[in-house]
C-alpha cells in the first residue's frame, strides 16, 4: 500500500525546556538554512510528488523559523507532499511565534490544523516548565488563531511540582475558555537526557502523588465527556469532527513518509529512522548520503504486538474480527494470557467482538504495553 500521510521534523527550538530530551536544537538559527537544502535534498530521493491526505510539521518547533524560512520550508513541503482534497494540514506552534505575519503564511499555504504548545495558563507552572508566553499575549494570539478557519488543538500539561487538583482545574477551565477543538492531556514525565532529570533525582522537589494525578486525569475526563468533547484516545479530546486524522495513521497501524532529522518512517513494510543530530543529518544528506540509522522489517508476529497496543490507546479498542483480517493474527493466541489478566484486573473489558481500556486501565496503561509487545 502506498502510504498517505507524512511528517516532517523540523527541530529548532528558542531554547531547550528542562524536561524535554526530544531531537531538537536551540538557538541555532545557523542551521536553518542548511537543513533546508537537506530537506528538500532528502526529500528528492522520492524522484516524485507523493501526494497525501494528512501531512504533519513537527518538532522541535516549525514556527521558531523566520517568514522568509518558514515561507521556503512551505514551499518544499508542499512540492514534495502536495495535498488531495480534503488534506489535513498540521503544523506545531509556539504561542510566542505566532505574529499575525506568521498565521496569515500558515493560512495561506494550506495549513488547516494548528497544534499551540500552550502547556498552561498558570503563571507558576509556566516559569516551572521555561515557557515564556503566558497574560494578554497568550490570550491575544489564541483569539487570532481562533479567527482563522482551522482546527485548534492545545496541548497542556499536569502533574508539575506543587501543583494542586484546584490550579488544574482552573487551568482546564482557562483552556476550555479558548474554545478550542482539540486538547491533548500530558502528564509531566522526567527522562534521562532531560534537564530536569538529575534534581528530579536528588529529591529537589516532588511531583503530585499518584493519587492527585488520578484526580486530575480522571476529572479532566469527566469535565470534556460531559461538556459534549470526545475522549477518543488515551490522552486526546476532540470536538465531534476534529479528531487528529494524521495521529490516527500510527494507531492503525498505517504506513507515512518521514523526513528530517530523527524522523521515523513506515514504508513498504519497513521501518527506517534517520539520525538525531540536525548537524549529522545536514552533513550525510548534502554529502549524498542516506542519514538512516536504523531500518528494520517486522516480521508478521511484531506487527500485530505492535497495532494491539496502538488500537488499545484508542478509546473504540480493538474490533478482534477486524484485527485478524488485517493482520493474520488472532488476539487470544497472540497475548490470550495477559489480556485475562488485565480483565481479571479490571484493566480491560470485552464488549461483543472489542476489546478496550477501563477507566482504570487507561490509569494504568503505560506499564501494560512492554508486556504486550514482548513475544
Amino acid at each position: 500500500m502506498i502510504p498517505s500521510s507524512a511528517y516532517i521534523h523540523v527541530p529548532f527550538c528558542k531554547r531547550r525546556c528542562g524536561y524535554c530530551n526530544f531531537a531538537v536544537v536551540a538557538a541555532r538559527p545557523d542551521l536553518v538554512a542548511p537543513y533546508l537544502a537537506a530537506l528538500e535534498r532528502e526529500l528528492s530521493w522520492l524522484a516524485h510528488p507523493r501526494a497525501v491526505d494528512t501531512l504533519f510539521l513537527g518538532g522541535g518547533t516549525p514556527t521558531e523559523l523566520r517568514p522568509s524560512e518558514l515561507a521556503d520550508l512551505l514551499a518544499i513541503v508542499r512540492r514534495w507532499f502536495p495535498g488531495r482534497a480534503g488534506c489535513e494540514f498540521s503544523i506545531e506552534a509556539n504561542p510566542d511565534d505566532l505574529t499575525a505575519e506568521k498565521l496569515d503564511l500558515l493560512v495561506a499555504s494550506g495549513v488547516n490544523r494548528l497544534s499551540v504548545g500552550v502547556q498552561s495558563f498558570q503563571a507558576a507552572k509556566l516559569r516551572f516548565l521555561q515557557r515564556e508566553h503566558g497574560g494578554p499575549s497568550l490570550a491575544a494570539c489564541l483569539a487570532r488563531c481562533r479567527r482563522l478557519p482551522v482546527t485548534l488543538s492545545l496541548d497542556l500539561m499536569f502533574g508539575i511540582p506543587g501543583e494542586s487538583l484546584a490550579v488544574w482545574q482552573a487551568d482546564l477551565e482557562q483552556a476550555l475558555a479558548q474554545q478550542p477543538d482539540h486538547l491533548s492531556l500530558y502528564a509531566l514525565t522526567l527522562e534521562k537526557g532531560a534537564a530536569y532529570w538529575s534534581p528530579w533525582v536528588r529529591g529537589e522537589w516532588e511531583l503530585p502523588d499518584e493519587e492527585c494525578q488520578r484526580a486530575m486525569y480522571v476529572g479532566a475526563i469527566e469535565r470534556l465527556t460531559s461538556g459534549g468533547w470526545e475522549h477518543y484516545e488515551v490522552s486526546n479530546f476532540a470536538r465531534p469532527g476534529h479528531r487528529c486524522r494524521h495521529n490516527a495513521v500510527y494507531w492503525t497501524g498505517g504506513e507515512y513518509y518521514a523526513a528530517g532529522p530523527s524522523a521515523a518512517r513506515h514504508v513498504d513494510g519497513v521501518r527506517e529512522v534517520n539520525h538525531a543530530s540536525t548537524r549529522t543529518y545536514v552533513r550525510r544528506v548534502l554529502a549524498g548520503r542516506s542519514p538512516v540509522v536504523e531500518r528494520e522489517r517486522l516480521d508478521r508476529e511484531s506487527k500485530a504486538r505492535e497495532r494491539l497496543v496502538f488500537q488499545l490507546r484508542i478509546l473504540d479498542g480493538v474490533q478482534l474480527e477486524r484485527f485478524h483480517e488485517e493482520t493474520g493474527c488472532d488476539v487470544q493466541l497472540l497475548a490470550g494470557n495477559l489480556l485475562s489478566r488485565y480483565e481479571a484486573a479490571g484493566w480491560l473489558e470485552r464488549r461483543g467482538s472489542t476489546l478496550r481500556l477501563t477507566r482504570e486501565g487507561l490509569l494504568v496503561s503505560d506499564s501494560l504495553w512492554p508486556d504486550l509487545l514482548r513475544r
